[in-house]
């Protein structure tokens, strides 16, 4: 996940709860969650629910009540957790999830080929002081390779170890032949994780390659999250053809501080990194794509979607599995309403969004060979939370106001926030070819806990949460099929 995320507070008033009673609805449609219109005064007679709302509230209705996705999720990461490109597992998971999209009634569904790289992590990495003697207790940091991270010699790399807290320090420290240990938090003071994950990642992304401009040996960074535990996380580090490619770790948060501590003490100790990875040749993976045929304008696309991989470590629930649990149950929520699109709904998992974004680039190589034309490319990958809003770009820089039309709409369903943006990774592509992009913004306090762990497993995912997002894009799908944006 790379995108930033806006926060508001939101207060729903009690009296839309009491409003129930008083909507008119048609026997057949489910009875909606929070009514727009307030209760009428007495003799009064209360508004008729428009078209548009009565919808959402029959997709809302759909979404909350037996929905399958979560129990779909959780096949998904016991079946195949681990998903990184070029792994087995990944294109395992691509065969499952187009076997479910068309259980879900897709009119056609499809595996589209994309070569991917293939990263392997290996034997378990470690992090240790270098004893002083023989028979010195080296004491352990908590690890893990970043990913793509080459390998040091089978017995480690033991150096010295420096600390720097930005990448401009290293136009003045002496880093030469040393470990560079990027101790970087992220910002607690802002409201928006992932705008402090933006800011403090450089040193992940970038750091390795920088550090090796400078002479350094090998990096180790401080985990990019805001809680305090001894749970690493990795993530993707960027390479240059022109440099050393050094061999990376990331330490959990607690790791980091038991080594700054450490080092404020001693600043001339040594640690001894080892990392057993192994580059492999690109592999053939999969974008998987399934959708619901336009009744008036085929032709025409709305596209949906997630990455189905996950890093090598994480069962990953909410990055990026809820989100394709979401994209593939929009079908099914239209389906299930009788809701006739005019313009085809496509759901699009894309492969390789965390390490090389190939399937981004496949499917819009392919959108602009056919010339395909994109009504909305709708993302989800900031995790499966409860929704607050959609983040929209187009190239004339006015597709958030323009949805803000429909704010009315669903705020009685928590979502307040239309707000400019690129979509996500995987769809911000095809900002090139003129179309508009949108991402989901879901509450962001507790996922960059789980980004990137082991622990990004189904049981940090709430059934309820899940299918609020779910419900959440299928409205804008709907208004969007219905009214443009």
């Amino acid at each position: 996940m790379r995108l930033p995320f806006a926060r508001r507070s939101l207060v729903l008033s009690a009296f839309f709860s009491l409003a129930a009673a008083a909507a008119q609805l048609p026997a057949a449609a489910p009875p909606p969650e929070v009514p727009l219109h307030p209760a009428p005064a007495t003799g009064a007679i209360a508004p008729a629910p428009s078209p548009d709302e009565l919808m959402l509230q029959r997709l809302y209705g759909a979404a909350l009540v037996d929905d399958p996705s979560y129990a779909q999720l959780r096949e998904l990461c016991e079946k195949f957790p681990g998903r990184l490109a070029g792994s087995a597992k990944l294109n395992a998971a691509a065969e499952w999830a187009r076997a479910l999209l068309a259980r879900q009634g897709a009119d056609r569904t499809e595996l589209q080929p994309v070569m991917v790289p293939h990263w392997e992590r290996g034997p378990q990495e470690s992090v240790r002081l270098a004893p002083a003697a023989p028979s010195g207790r080296a004491e352990a940091f908590t690890a893990l390779a970043l990913g793509g991270s080459v390998p040091t010699a089978p017995d480690g790399l033991t150096a010295a170890v420096v600390e720097l807290h930005s990448l401009d320090e290293l136009k003045t420290a002496d880093v030469q032949g040393k470990i560079v240990f990027f101790n970087r938090p992220m910002n607690p003071a802002y409201a928006s994780t992932g705008k402090a994950y933006g800011e403090a990642g450089d040193a992940r992304n970038r750091g390795p390659a920088e550090a090796a401009r400078h002479g350094a040996v090998g990096v180790l960074t401080r985990s990019l999250t805001l809680a305090h535990d001894d749970i690493p996380h990795t993530g993707a580090t960027t390479y240059l053809p022109d440099v050393p490619r050094l061999p990376a770790a990331a330490l959990s948060t607690v790791a980091a501080d038991r080594l700054s501590t450490l080092l404020r003490a001693d600043p001339s100790l040594r640690v001894t990194l080892t990392i057993h990875s192994t580059w492999f040749e690109d592999s053939p993976s999969f974008n998987v794509l399934g959708e619901l045929l336009g009744s008036e304008h085929p032709k025409q696309i709305i596209a949906i979607g997630g990455h189905l991989d996950s890093w090598d470590i994480a069962p990953g629930a909410h990055d990026d599995g809820a989100g394709c649990l979401e994209s593939i149950d929009v079908l099914r929520l239209l389906k299930a309403t009788g809701y006739v699109p005019k313009h085809t709904i496509r759901c699009v998992l894309f492969a390789n969004e965390e390490n090389g974004l190939r399937g981004a680039a496949e499917y819009a190589r392919i959108v602009g060979d056919k010339k395909e034309v994109h009504l909305l490319a709708l993302e989800t990958d900031n995790g499966g939370f409860a929704p607050r809003g959609f983040n929209l770009g187009n190239p004339a820089g006015d597709a958030h106001l323009r949805a803000q039309r429909w704010k009315a709409l669903f705020e009685p369903y928590g979502i307040f926030d239309f707000h400019f943006g690129s979509g996500g990774a995987d769809v911000s592509p095809l900002l090139r070819y003129g179309y508009t992009v949108a991402g989901l913004t879901p509450d962001s306090q507790k996922y960059f806990d789980y980004h990137h762990t082991a622990i990004d497993s189904i049981d940090k995912v709430h059934p309820r949460e899940l299918q609020l997002g779910a419900a959440a894009m299928a409205a804008l799908v709907y208004l969007v099929d219905q009214h443009g944006l």
